[in-house]
C-alpha cells in the first residue's frame, strides 16, 4: 500500500479520444480519396511521402498511451496528421486559383 509521500496512481486521461476524432474525421476521408485521386494517375509522385506521414501522424495520435501527459504530443500529431492530409488538396487548389489568375 502506498504511503502518504507516494505519488498519486497515473490515471487514464477521459478525454483522450478528442483530438484523434478530430482530425480523423475529416482527414481519413480525404486520405481515401487523395490515394483513390492518385492512384487513377500513376501513383502518388511527389505527395507519396506527405500522404504516408498523414497515414501514420494519425494512426500514432489514436495508439499513443491514453496519459494525460501525452495530451500535448497526441494533438501535434493529430493536427500534423490532418495538415499533411490537407496539403496536396490545398496545393491543388492554389494551382487551380493562380492558372485561372493568370
Amino acid at each position: 500500500m502506498p504511503g502518504p509521500d507516494a505519488p498519486p496512481a497515473r490515471a487514464a486521461h477521459r478525454t483522450w479520444w478528442r483530438a484523434p476524432l478530430a482530425a480523423t474525421l475529416p482527414g481519413l476521408p480525404l486520405l481515401v480519396l487523395e490515394y483513390r485521386w492518385f492512384a487513377a494517375q500513376d501513383g502518388p509522385g511527389a505527395f507519396s511521402g506527405v500522404l504516408f506521414w498523414a497515414a501514420g501522424l494519425l494512426a500514432l495520435a489514436w495508439v499513443l498511451p491514453h496519459r494525460r501527459s501525452l495530451r500535448g504530443l497526441r494533438i501535434a500529431a493529430a493536427g500534423t496528421g490532418l495538415g499533411c492530409a490537407l496539403l496536396p488538396v490545398a496545393f491543388a487548389v492554389l494551382l487551380g486559383v493562380a492558372v485561372a489568375a493568370s
